[in-house]
């Protein structure tokens, strides 16, 4: 968890924050874990097309045949 805490201090500079009332701290925390969960969704999207491109077979558009990778 302190991972977690860390990352989003340094690349969302989270402890800088002046929102410190209401509901907005609960809510800025949220969108800040959206946009975290997001980004490592992208960059593990992006890790499948570069094995997909490495695949020889592979084709653009061309439907999985069901065989695994090498």
């Amino acid at each position: 968890m302190e991972a977690v805490h860390h990352l989003r201090d340094v690349t969302l500079r989270e402890d800088a924050s002046k929102i410190r009332t209401g509901h907005a701290p609960r809510t800025m925390a949220t969108l800040r874990n959206t946009a975290l969960g997001l980004a490592a969704i992208s960059l593990s999207v992006a890790g499948v097309w570069r094995v997909l491109h490495r695949h020889r077979g592979y084709r653009p558009g061309a439907r999985w045949s069901g065989t695994s990778l090498p």
